[in-house]
C-alpha cells in the first residue's frame, strides 16, 4: 500500500505576499489557503488579530495572487469560518470562476447569544471553469456501527448502489477535527492531512504542483507527498517552517493501492477518484449481488494486498 515519497517540496519562510509576487503567473495547478481568522490566535511569533478592514484588504492581496498564479486549468482552494468567506467570495467572482461552497461539517463549543458554530467552510473557484481539472470522488458507505448495516434507506435500488461508495457531496460530514493533543502540533489550528487529500483528489494529477501560502505545520505538503504531488509551502512564522521540514525529512510514505492513489485514515481508504475505480476493484471481493452491500462491507482481497488491514 505504501511507498517512500520521492517527490520534491520547497517549504519557504517567508511573508506569503512577498513570495507570491516572485512566482510567476500561471504556474500552479492547485493553490489552498487556510488564513489566520483574526480571531485573536496566538501563534507561534504573532497573534492573529487586525483591524475589520485593514485584516480584509491583506486577504483581498494575497487572494488576487493565488488567483494570478494558478494555472488556467487550476483550482483556488479557501478554508475559512462562513463570516470571512462571504468577503472573499465576493473579491473572488471578479476574478475566477465559483465551482463549490463546501461545507465542513466540524462542530465547535457553542459561543453564546449564537447557534451553535457546527461547519467550516471551503471555497472552490475554478481559474477558468471551462479548463478546470475536475474528479469525482467517492467515499465509503455509512454504516450503523452496531450492526454493520448501510444507514440509509435506498429501497428498492440496492442493486444500483456503486461498491465503494456514495460521490462525494458538498457537505463533508465523514472527516473529522483532530481533537486529541497527541495528535496535534504546536498550532491552534491544524487541519487533518485527509481533508487535504480529498482536496487533493479532487482537483489534481500526480507530479502536479499544490501551493498553500500559510502552510503552517505542513499538513498541505504532507498530504500533497502522501499522493505523489509536489508541494510548495509559505509561512512567516520560522518554528512552523522548522517542523514542516523536520517531518517532510524523515520521508513521507505513498498512498497507492496498487497504481492508483487514494487517500487513507486508520488504514481504511476514505477517498478514491471515481475514475480510478475500474483499477481498484481487483483488490477487493466484491459481493456478486451487489445488493448484498447493504449487510456485506468490500473488503481488501488479501491475495493481492497482503499489507492492507480494513475493518470487516
Amino acid at each position: 500500500m505504501t511507498k517512500k515519497n520521492n517527490h520534491h517540496y520547497d517549504i519557504i519562510h517567508g511573508d506569503c505576499l512577498d513570495v507570491l509576487r516572485e512566482i510567476p503567473t500561471n504556474s500552479i495547478d492547485v493553490t489552498f489557503a487556510d488564513p489566520p481568522f483574526n480571531l485573536n490566535k496566538k501563534y507561534g511569533d504573532y497573534r492573529d488579530r487586525q483591524d475589520f478592514h485593514d485584516y480584509l484588504q491583506w486577504c483581498k492581496k494575497w487572494l488576487q495572487e493565488m488567483v494570478r498564479i494558478t494555472k488556467t486549468s487550476g483550482s483556488i482552494f479557501v478554508h475559512n469560518i462562513p463570516k470571512w468567506l462571504t468577503y472573499y467570495a465576493t473579491f473572488l467572482n471578479d476574478i475566477a470562476d465559483f465551482r463549490h461552497w463546501i461545507s465542513w461539517d466540524a462542530p465547535s463549543s457553542p459561543m453564546g447569544k449564537s447557534l451553535q458554530p457546527s461547519h467550516y467552510g471551503l471555497l472552490y473557484y475554478a481559474k477558468d471553469r471551462r479548463l478546470n481539472k475536475f474528479h469525482e470522488l467517492r467515499y465509503p458507505h455509512k454504516r450503523c456501527r452496531k450492526c454493520d448495516y448501510l444507514s440509509k434507506d435506498y429501497g428498492g435500488k440496492k442493486s444500483k448502489l456503486h461498491p465503494f461508495g456514495p460521490l462525494v457531496s458538498d457537505v463533508w460530514s465523514d472527516i473529522h477535527r483532530i481533537r486529541h493533543n497527541k495528535r496535534r502540533d504546536p498550532h491552534p489550528c491544524q487541519l487533518p492531512i485527509h481533508l487535504l487529500e480529498r482536496i487533493i483528489l479532487m482537483s489534481s494529477d500526480a507530479g502536479d504542483t499544490i501551493l498553500d501560502p500559510f502552510i503552517g505545520t505542513g499538513t498541505t505538503a504532507i498530504a500533497a507527498a502522501r499522493l505523489g504531488r509536489r508541494a510548495i509551502g509559505i509561512d512567516i512564522d520560522s518554528q512552523y517552517i522548522d517542523i514542516t521540514r523536520a517531518k517532510l525529512s524523515t520521508g513521507i510514505p505513498q498512498t497507492k493501492l496498487g497504481n492508483t492513489w487514494v487517500s487513507l485514515f486508520c488504514k481504511e481508504i476514505i477517498t478514491i477518484a471515481d475514475c480510478d475505480w475500474q483499477q481498484l476493484e481487483a483488490y477487493f471481493l466484491v459481493p456478486d449481488n451487489i445488493a448484498h452491500i447493504d449487510h456485506v462491507r468490500i473488503l481488501p482481497d488479501n491475495r493481492e494486498t497482503p499489507d492492507v488491514v480494513l475493518p470487516g
